[in-house]
């Protein structure tokens, strides 16, 4: 008889995994736990190999065990442990029954029945953690019966009453209960065995020393697997922790060191701290159930809608106009009033928070005396008013200084130019006459020694806001771009520089020959501080100057281009930056710098509008920061030069008025070489009737001469001879020329000391000027 003939639909019934195989492993029969167990569907285990229901690792032993088995007389196994393979390639634990049987004079067959057992795992994993939890509780918690008999007892017990668990387990539970109390507990008991709920309460219990102590306790029904009730579960806390605990907190706010209250919603204070006491001079018994406005009486911050209980408001909603609405969980801040026994307030900062507590929610208010706090603040608004006004006061006497410093250079400027121009030119007449002789040599040393001079009085007016200047709209990356190739061959090779000009480029107002000045000082500096080589890097772009920036560096609000230069170099300490600006500063030895060079960059730069800022670190390297306010006019291109035949004078007649006889003599000199018709005059009044006696083309007049100043001379020529074209020349023009150093459109000016081609190249275009 084959076992496949056995009616399938008792198979499937069956609660557990029911496989049938040969005695070479083939699966000849399943039913549909067995299918379901290993995850395949109806039908498709039969014809399959059993060792594909063992794991990898087993199926390699699987054959020879199954053959042993066979071998012997086969008696049954029952509830081995072993290891199963789910279609999916999962692994679980069974446990397998074995039989076998052989049919008479047929092969044998297996019949193996399996269980999954990890629910039962998991019950069991479960039951030991719960008993695990229990154990290490430290609550005592103990079970009984329906009649009090104690069913367990955890260490936690035994520790809270002083019984072993082995004392108790069997005896009843009114051990622990005090005579008083064993009525009431009894009546908790049954209400809870009828079902009934009951809270966590307070109670008393004997200890083995028969003490009783303070407990809270909660109790709940014991149940079996059936659901029924079987007894009860106590678990109980010795609250004398809760006490101490309390005394801890008490203790940690007595330590605080703002003033600390709690405040029910009755506004009524329930808590205080003994920094509380201090700050409002009351002892502790009189602060409690104090009313909060007897100490606040500009109330709390805006109190969160928890406060509000169902009445229009409480009396702590005390929402005060002006205040910023904050949930107490925020803890912010808020300035009022505090009154100390007396009446006497002081001002103090309000943080408030909420607790909710079993009798309701309490404001916890942290008190802050700010009376030092204000008085510093006080001090401070001081010493920054002390510092502000120091500050302008030190801007005040700076600005003295320079101005005192513009005096003494346009005194020197006027004479020294004017000894300058005829040292230069004489030593030009030399050069040219006796090129190629010793003589020439040596005046030419005399003419650079002259023009060094020169460079030193510019410099000086530069920085004093003195210097005639001659602003233009100009595209600043041209100015850069002119600089960056007379850079590269002056140097040297052991610096690597680096121009980036950002296009598009606003204009400037600015004189070109005067930031000319400003890049090759910067450059010159920076190559100064990199004796062994480095990087130097200017860069132009346009920027946007707004209401913070412009506060901070005392400039407009609106566009600025800047200017960037910056060397890695040996850096400045901030001791150095603070003074670099100064005239006559150097950190160079003596004989290698003026230190004129960044105070000529800074007068430059804050007389065209705009602002020079320096960073540096030592070792690191320096930036030099620009601003230049920005223009609409558009740059024009410079006009090619001309040659020395088309700046010759053919004829032209020039008026020369000059005091000094050396500069007159000179500058005619120069004028009768260069084809001018020359008349020479020593004072304005000789002038004026020299000019109303010829008929002169340009008036070439000093400005300040005694008698008559060259304007006035100017204005005198003008009104007999409107024709006359004026060139003023000046050593130091400023105070009569010029409003705010900037020259007048209608004023041509020759700066001195000026060489010959200076000279002629201002008088053709004063000739070639349009009247």
């Amino acid at each position: 008889m084959e076992f496949r003939e056995i009616p399938g639909l008792l198979l499937d019934t069956a609660p557990d995994a029911i496989v049938v195989s040969r005695s070479d492993g083939t699966i000849t029969l399943a039913n549909r736990r067995a299918h379901d167990m290993f995850g395949y569907p109806a039908g498709e285990l039969v014809g399959r190999a059993v060792d594909d229901l063992v794991p990898e690792d087993a199926r390699s032993r699987h054959p020879a065990r199954r053959s042993a088995y066979l071998a012997g007389d086969h008696p049954p196994l029952r509830r081995l442990p072993l290891r199963g393979l789910r279609r999916d390639g999962s692994v679980f634990p069974v446990e397998i029954s074995l039989s076998a049987v052989t049919p008479a004079g047929d092969e044998t067959y297996v019949t193996s029945v399996l269980r999954d057992d990890t629910a039962q795992r998991e019950a069991a994993r479960t039951r030991a953690l719960l008993a695990s939890v229990v154990q290490s509780s430290h609550d005592a918690i103990v079970t009984t019966d329906l009649d009090g008999v104690v069913l367990s007892w955890n260490p936690g017990a035994e520790m809270l009453y002083g019984h072993p668990a082995a004392d108790m387990i069997g005896r009843t539970v009114d051990v622990i209960i005090p005579d008083e109390r064993r009525s009431d507990e009894e009546q908790i008991r049954m209400l809870v065995r009828l079902g009934g709920r009951v809270d966590r309460y307070r109670s008393t219990r004997l200890t083995a020393k028969n003490e009783q102590i303070s407990v809270s306790t909660l109790i709940s029904p014991l149940l079996d697997e059936r659901g029924n009730m079987i007894g009860t579960t106590t678990i109980t806390r010795d609250i004398s922790d809760r006490e101490r605990a309390e005394a801890r907190v008490q203790a940690i706010l007595d330590a605080a060191p703002d003033a600390m209250l709690g405040v029910a919603e009755s506004g009524e204070v329930v808590l205080v701290n003994a920094e509380a006491e201090r700050l409002f001079d009351h002892p502790r018994y009189d602060l409690l159930h104090m009313p909060l406005p007897l100490l606040l009486p500009d109330g709390l911050p805006p109190v969160s809608a928890v406060l509000r209980t169902g009445s229009d408001s409480t009396p702590l909603d005390t929402e005060r106009a002006g205040d910023t609405p904050a949930e107490y969980g925020d803890q912010r801040w808020a300035t009022r009033r505090a009154l100390r026994r007396g009446g006497a307030e002081l001002p103090v900062d309000l943080a408030c928070s909420s607790l909710h507590t079993d009798s309701g929610v309490v404001i916890v208010v942290v008190v802050r005396d700010i009376t030092e706090r204000l008085a510093a603040e006080q001090e401070r608004r001081r010493l920054r008013e002390e510092a502000e006004r120091q500050r302008l006061e030190a801007r005040m006497q700076q600005a003295q200084r320079l101005e005192s410093l513009g005096q003494l250079a346009g005194g020197i400027a006027h004479d020294f130019n004017n000894l300058l121009a005829v040292i230069l030119n004489y030593a030009s007449f030399i050069v040219e006459d006796a090129t190629g002789t010793p003589s020439a040599a040596d005046a030419e040393q005399i003419a650079r020694a002259a023009r060094r001079g020169s460079d030193l009085t510019h410099q000086l007016l530069a920085f004093a806001r003195r210097e005639v200047i001659r602003p233009r709209p100009l595209n600043l990356n041209v100015v850069v771009t002119e600089v960056h190739q007379m850079l590269e061959r002056s140097l040297g090779e052991h610096i690597a520089l680096t121009v980036r000009t950002t296009a598009g480029l606003p204009s400037v107002m600015a004189d070109p020959g005067q930031l000319e000045q400003v890049l090759v000082n910067l450059a010159v500096n920076a190559r100064d501080a990199m004796p062994t080589g480095g990087r130097l890097t200017i860069d132009t772009a346009p920027v946007q100057v707004d209401a913070e920036y412009a506060a901070r560096l005392d400039l407009r609000i609106g566009s600025y281009v800047r200017l960037r230069v910056s060397d890695t170099g040996t850096g400045m300490p901030r001791e150095v930056i603070d003074k670099a600006f100064e005239p006559f500063f150097t950190t160079k030895p003596s004989g290698q710098g003026t230190g004129l060079g960044l105070a000529t960059v800074y007068g430059i730069i804050t007389q065209a509008g705009g602002t020079v800022r320096i960073y540096s670190e030592s070792g690191i390297g320096t930036t030099f920061t620009i601003l230049l306010p920005a223009t609409d006019m558009e740059a024009r291109e410079a006009s090619p030069e001309e040659t020395a035949e088309e700046l010759s004078g053919h004829g032209a007649v020039v008026l020369v008025v000059e005091d000094e006889a050396a500069l007159r003599e000179v500058t005619s000199r120069i004028l009768r070489r260069g084809g001018y018709t020359v008349l020479v005059a020593g004072s304005g009044e000789e002038a004026l009737r020299l000019a109303a006696e010829n008929t002169v083309d340009v008036l070439l007049t000093d400005v300040i001469m005694p008698g008559m100043l060259g304007r006035d001379l100017a204005s005198a020529v003008h009104r007999s001879s409107p024709g006359t074209k004026v060139l003023f020349m000046s050593g130091y023009a400023q105070p009569v020329l010029t409003t705010h150093g900037t020259l007048s459109a209608d004023v041509h000016l020759l700066e001195k000391p000026f060489t010959s081609a200076e000279l002629m190249r201002a008088l053709h275009d004063e000739l070639q000027a349009r009247p």
